[in-house]
C-alpha cells in the first residue's frame, strides 16, 4: 500500500481513532501516543517538521498490518515514502530496528516514543497537523519532481 495524499493518510489516522470504539482500548492508545509523540517532538524540534511527522505517522502501522508487529515500521516506511520523503520513511522504519544507525533524529524519536507512552499533557487534536502535512508533502513532491 502506498498513501497517495494527505486526505489518505489524515483518514487513516482518524481511523486509528475510531477504530477503538466507544469503549476505548488499544486503537485509541495508539492515536493519543501518536499525538503526544509529535507533540514532544515538536517541543523539542520545533522548525523539524519531517522528524514530527515521522511520529505523528508510526500509529498507522498497527491500523494496516495489526498482526504483523516485526514487518509494521518497514510496510508504514514504505506506505508514507512516496507521500512525505525518505527521510520520514527512514526514521519510521529505522525506530524499531535496533540495527539501524542511532542518529540524533531516530535516537529523538525513540525517546519521544518512549516519554509519550507515560506522559500526560493535552497534545491538541489531529487536525492540528494537517497542515504540517501538507508543507511536508508538498516538499516532498517538489523534492521528487525536480529529481
Amino acid at each position: 500500500m502506498e498513501l497517495r495524499s494527505v486526505e489518505e493518510l489524515m483518514d487513516l489516522l482518524y481511523a486509528c481513532r475510531e477504530a477503538a470504539g466507544p469503549g476505548g482500548g488499544p486503537a485509541a492508545d495508539a492515536h493519543g501516543h501518536a499525538l503526544r509523540t509529535a507533540a514532544l517532538l515538536r517541543r523539542g524540534r520545533p522548525a523539524d517538521k519531517e522528524l514530527q511527522i515521522a511520529g505523528l505517522v508510526l500509529a498507522v502501522g498497527g491500523l494496516l498490518w495489526p498482526g504483523d508487529p516485526a514487518g509494521r515500521a518497514g510496510r508504514t516506511a514504505d506506505a508514507v515514502r512516496g507521500l512525505l520523503g525518505d527521510r520520514v520513511a527512514r526514521l519510521v522504519a529505522g525506530r524499531l530496528r535496533p540495527d539501524a544507525v542511532a542518529d540524533d533524529d531516530l535516537r529523538r524519536l525513540r525517546e519521544a516514543e518512549e516519554e509519550g507512552r507515560t506522559a500526560v499533557f493535552d497534545a491538541g487534536v489531529l487536525e492540528d497537523w494537517r497542515t504540517v502535512l501538507e508543507l511536508v508533502a508538498a516538499r516532498n513532491s517538489r523534492l521528487g519532481a525536480g529529481g
